[in-house]
């Protein structure tokens, strides 16, 4: 069984900061990534501080590991399946049966949102033409004509929210899922239509941005950006669980507030898992917090 003082699960933006943090103390450290999250299907973040014309999710994340390995830390790619809290630390267990220890514990494993890649040509527009958050994105649909890919509720709520940036918004109720008359009516007073139609396909433009969609009746609705809204994301905290951490009744973390541990000792968080603002900003913060923090508790051991 490999050891290290730190171990970090999770290779996203949160993961990344604590891992270049933790690197810099000269701590041993092991970031276990399986190589998919929210930041490797965004195609450009706007609102980042440094980035104007915009950072790929991607690009960021090989350049939080250059950056991290400088320091010495190391990378496996595994999925942690099993956590175990001992006298000494903490056991860990991927999906192939590999096991480690580490006497001090990140998890920053984030949320999986429920997008309908299948869809052909969403997935290649994802935070250049369509988007999945308001506050990240929402600036991007600004006097635009949008549609809103969704799902009942989640997207009609989505639909209301856009009204803030462009009054052409547009609701494809993908799944046909059950609108509340109330909610139908606010819609319609707000001058959005809904349609109850799964989608076949996304459009493009000459320069491979959306402009629009073609439904499964073959009807083809023309707009210039388009937004996701399909409720039910994972938030990914069954392995904290497991360590006995107290969850939110929507599964995510309440840390504590000023150093990012849990109610487990030795057991931080940090990104979308912690309840707050799911920003990649955000993220960034938490997880250099979570490891200033864990080198404190290092010392004073």
């Amino acid at each position: 069984m490999k050891s290290f003082t730190c171990i970090i699960v999770g290779g996203g933006i949160a993961g990344l900061q604590a891992a270049i943090m933790l690197g810099r103390y000269g701590h041993q450290v092991a970031v276990f990534d399986k190589g998919e999250g929210r930041s490797t299907l965004c195609k450009c973040y706007h609102n980042v501080l440094g980035y104007p014309d915009g950072i790929e999710g991607e690009h960021l994340r090989r350049l939080g590991k250059e950056h991290a390995e400088k320091y010495g830390v190391h990378f496996i790619k595994a999925e942690v399946t099993h956590a175990q809290k001992t006298k000494r630390g903490f056991d860990l267990q991927t999906i192939t049966n590999d096991r480690f220890k580490c006497q001090y514990l990140l998890v920053a494993t984030g949320i999986k949102d429920r997008l309908p890649l299948s869809i052909p040509n969403l997935k290649e527009c994802l935070g250049i033409s369509i988007y999945i958050c308001p506050d990240c994105d929402g600036y991007e649909v600004k006097n635009k004509k949008t549609i809103v890919i969704g799902s009942g509720e989640s997207g009609a709520n989505m639909a209301l929210t856009l009204t803030y940036f462009t009054k052409e918004v547009t609701f494809v109720n993908h799944e046909k899922a059950e609108i509340v008359e109330a909610k139908q009516q606010e819609l319609k007073d707000k001058g959005i239509e809904i349609i109850n139609e799964s989608v076949e396909k996304v459009n493009l433009n000459a320069t491979s941005a959306f402009s629009g969609v073609t439904l499964s009746s073959g009807r083809v609705l023309h707009g210039e950006r388009g937004f996701i809204a399909f409720g039910g994301s994972i938030i990914q905290t069954d392995l904290l669980k497991q360590l006995g951490v107290e969850r939110l009744e929507n599964h995510h973390i309440a840390a504590d507030p000023r150093s990012k541990e849990t109610n487990i000792r030795n057991v931080w968080v940090a990104g979308d898992i912690v309840a707050h603002s799911e920003q990649l900003t955000i993220a960034m913060g938490e997880g250099a917090q979570a490891a200033i923090w864990m080198h404190k508790r290092i010392l004073g051991q």
